[in-house]
């Protein structure tokens, strides 16, 4: 495992977080969350953790209130991107239009975080 230290001795991580909308069917998007996704998810390289809202989620601001956050913790970008790129990730990839088809069906971010 690689600990990123940066100057100011704060350990830096890599995050994926998933805001996935209300789907037209919860129950089933929950079986294949969790029965089919996050156990093709977990195989990816790299995958230092994952966790998953519980619902309810709280939204203090105004618009559409999220279904489910995933949040997948990584070392680096550079590691999430190549996670992405092996088998695994093409096809979590390809499983993820099963939950959400279109991209207006949820809101990906991918950023670098320091632990304060």
């Amino acid at each position: 495992m690689t600990i990123d230290i940066n100057r100011t001795g704060i350990r830096a991580m890599a995050k994926m977080l998933v805001i996935y909308k209300a789907p037209a069917d919860p129950a089933a998007f929950d079986r294949h969350y969790f029965d089919v996704h996050i156990p093709l998810a977990k195989k990816l390289p790299g995958l230092r953790r994952y966790d998953v809202s519980r619902r309810p989620i709280v939204k203090l601001s105004a618009g559409e209130m999220p279904y489910l956050v995933g949040t997948l913790y990584f070392d680096s970008l550079d590691d999430i991107r190549a996670a992405f790129a092996s088998e695994v990730g093409v096809a979590c990839a390809a499983d993820r239009r099963i939950l959400a088809p279109g991209d207006d069906d949820l809101t990906m971010l991918l950023f670098d975080a320091d632990e304060v």
